[in-house]
C-alpha cells in the first residue's frame, strides 16, 4: 500500500533523537489529534453504524495503518474519543454569584450542544448506546463526569458564599442544574431556545438550589 505524507510523518525521522525500545512505534501527537477530529466529523456525517476506519483515515489525511497503530478497532477508537470528552469538560464559571455562574454555564453548554457536529453526534451515540453497553458506559461517563465536576464546584462556591446550605445533595443538584438544558437540546432537540430562556432557567435553578 502506498503511504501518504501524513502517514510517513508518523514514522521516526532520520535525524538523531532519543532512542526508543526496539520495534516501538513513534506516534506523532498532531496525527493522533487529526484522527480524533476526523472521528467527530465522520460521526456527524455518516453515524457510527456506517463509519469506517477507511473513512476516518481519508478524512484525517492519513493511511489506515496510522489509525490501527493507535486503536485496534472502530469501537475502541470511538470509546477513546468519547471518554476524552469527560476530561475536556466545561470551564468552571466564577462570576461571584450562584445565578451568574449558572447563567454562564448554561450559555457555554447551550453553544456546545447546539454546535452542528455535537447536535448530530449526541443523538447518534445515544441510539448506538442502546445496543452497545460499552458505548453506553463511556457516553454516560463522559456526559456525567464533565457536568458533575462543574456542578459540584458551582454548588461548593455557593455554599462558601452562604447562598445555599451546606450539604446539598450532589446528585439532586446535578439533576437540577443539567436536566432542563439537556432535555431541551438533546432529548426533544428544540431548534431554538425562547428569548430570555437561559436567564430564566438560571434564576429558577438558583432558587431551587437555595430551597434544598
Amino acid at each position: 500500500m502506498t503511504t501518504n505524507a501524513a502517514e510517513s510523518a508518523d514514522e521516526p525521522p532520520a535525524r538523531p533523537r532519543r532512542r526508543t525500545p526496539a520495534g516501538a512505534a513513534v506516534l506523532r501527537e498532531d496525527v493522533t489529534e487529526a484522527i480524533r477530529a476526523a472521528v467527530f466529523e465522520e460521526l456527524a456525517a455518516v453515524g457510527y453504524a456506517r463509519m469506517s476506519i477507511e473513512g476516518i483515515a481519508r478524512r484525517a489525511g492519513v493511511g489506515k495503518t496510522a489509525v490501527y497503530r493507535r486503536w485496534r478497532s472502530k469501537l475502541h477508537l470511538v470509546l477513546d474519543v468519547v471518554s476524552a470528552m469527560a476530561v475536556t469538560g466545561f470551564p468552571v464559571p466564577d462570576t461571584g454569584s450562584l445565578e451568574g455562574d449558572l447563567r454562564l454555564l448554561y450559555e457555554v453548554t447551550s453553544r456546545a450542544l447546539r454546535h452542528p457536529v455535537a447536535s448530530q453526534i449526541i443523538p447518534d451515540l445515544q441510539a448506538e448506546a442502546a445496543r452497545n453497553p460499552e458505548i453506553a458506559e463511556a457516553f454516560q461517563k463522559a456526559l456525567r463526569d464533565g457536568q458533575e465536576g462543574v456542578a459540584s464546584r458551582i454548588v461548593a462556591a455557593a455554599e462558601g458564599r452562604g447562598e445555599v446550605r451546606a450539604g446539598v445533595d450532589p446528585d439532586l443538584a446535578l439533576d437540577l442544574i443539567s436536566g432542563p438544558l439537556y432535555w431541551r437540546s438533546v432529548v426533544i432537540r428544540s431548534p431554538k431556545l425562547p428569548k430570555g430562556y437561559l436567564e430564566k432557567l438560571a434564576r429558577a435553578t438558583a432558587g431551587a438550589l437555595k430551597a434544598l
